[in-house]
């Protein structure tokens, strides 16, 4: 499958915790890296999300925030990866930031030039993505 998000992580479903509206999936990515999504009841239904089944969770690049001197605990997002900042490709305006995790999986984000700037973002520091489970898409192959 090809896509425009540049975030795909491939795994199996680690857990579903179903609601009434929404359910709160948990994606076990290759590499131990763990994606928590909030979708529709209905949508993890028709998908047959089911522990242990084959997914996929998408997050476009402008849904990911960029942060240094990161205290999970202090956010309220449930996505929080931290890392080693891999790569900072700026452009006119936006600079794309590539954080990788522990177990080498890679998180991309897009910031302001300013902001890369003003973090002090550069190829071997320390930061973390962040980004909220209802910005994840799940995926199952057909």
């Amino acid at each position: 499958m090809r896509t425009s998000a540049r975030n795909h992580f491939t795994g199996q479903i680690a857990a579903v915790k179903a609601g009434a509206v929404n359910d709160e999936i948990t994606l076990r990515a290759d590499g131990g890296l763990e994606i928590v999504a909030i979708i529709t009841h209905g949508s993890a239904a028709s998908l047959g999300l089911a522990a242990g089944k084959p997914a996929f969770a998408l997050v476009k690049a402008s849904s990911v925030i960029v942060m240094v001197d990161a205290d999970a605990s202090k956010v309220s997002t449930r996505n929080v990866i931290s890392g080693t900042v891999a790569s900072v490709t700026k452009g006119a305006v936006n600079a794309e930031v590539v954080i990788t995790a522990p177990g080498g999986a890679q998180v991309a984000a897009i910031v302001t030039n300013e902001s890369a700037d003003r973090l002090g973002l550069a190829a071997g520091k320390t930061a973390a993505a962040l980004f909220k489970a209802s910005s994840v898409i799940i995926g199952v192959d057909a």
